[in-house]
This record gives structure tokens, C-alpha cells and sequence, in this order.
């Protein structure tokens, strides 16, 4: 077992199988030393994470539906390259589905930046953009796209 996956198991995190492409894309492509990661959406236990904060889906639920889709940015990452070759979260891109008077997109984004910090420690720390939209693919109340570093593999 690897180092970050022996950290998982200290988290009591399991990842799941990596979501395949509902659209015309590939899940990850490395270019450049970088991992860009496309947007994975909030989901647990093969369940869609649903809703819109400051309408039905509350702070809470916002943030830990950030988390899952965190989780599934690392089942991502593993099936591409390796969590072990991980050389630092460059950027996570935060989507929330929110109305027009709800404020606290970067709250909800903690849910997967301290995910990050979490399992990966100082590597994990990020730059980061959080921004509300009216809707999101499947109704799902997060999606999050990363860009990450990676040694040579």
C-alpha cells in the first residue's frame, strides 16, 4: 500500500471507483508535468449529492458535498497516475449551485480544501477559485475541477 493511501486509511476515507465521462472528454489528461483533472461532481455512495445552497441544500450539506466531490478529484488522480506521484494541488476550480444572494462559496469549498490539506498536508495547500452558478450538471449541488503537479512517472 502507499504512503497517501495508508493516510486515507488513517482518515477512514475509501475512494471509489472513478467516475466515468457522461459527455465528449476524458476524465484527466497529464500535459507538462501538470494533472488536469475535469470536473467531478458531488456524489456519494453512487448517489448524486443534489440541491442548491441557500435554497434546499444548507452550509453543511454544501460542505460536505464539496468534500465528496474532493474525494472523487483523488479517486481521479489514483486512476491516472497514482496518488503517490503527487507532487502538489496546484488549483482547485469550485462550482456551487447557489442562488443569487448566497455568499458563502468559499465556505462550501473548504469542505474539499481541507480534504486536501488533510490527506496530502502542506503539498495539499492550494490556490482555489469558488464561484456560485444557477445550475450544474444533474441538478448536483458541487462540481470541482483541479490542476496538479506530479513527478515523473
Amino acid at each position: 500500500m502507499s504512503k497517501i493511501h495508508d493516510r486515507l486509511a488513517e482518515l477512514g476515507i475509501t475512494l471509489p471507483a472513478a467516475a466515468a465521462p457522461v459527455a465528449s472528454y476524458v476524465p484527466a489528461v497529464e500535459a507538462g508535468g501538470l494533472l488536469h483533472i475535469s470536473g467531478q461532481i458531488s456524489q456519494q455512495d453512487g448517489q448524486l449529492i443534489k440541491g442548491r445552497l441557500g435554497e434546499d441544500v444548507s452550509l453543511d450539506e454544501g460542505i460536505a458535498a464539496a468534500r465528496a466531490s474532493g474525494i472523487m478529484l483523488l479517486a481521479q488522480i489514483d486512476k491516472a497516475v497514482g496518488l503517490d506521484r503527487v507532487e502538489r494541488i496546484v488549483k482547485l476550480g469550485v462550482f456551487v449551485n447557489s442562488t443569487g444572494d448566497f455568499t458563502d462559496q468559499p465556505k462550501v469549498a473548504n469542505g474539499a480544501s481541507e480534504l486536501m490539506q488533510d490527506v496530502f498536508g502542506e503539498i495539499g495547500r492550494h490556490a482555489r477559485s469558488a464561484v456560485g452558478v444557477p445550475t450544474l450538471p444533474l441538478g448536483v449541488a458541487v462540481e470541482i475541477d483541479a490542476i496538479v503537479a506530479v513527478k515523473a512517472g
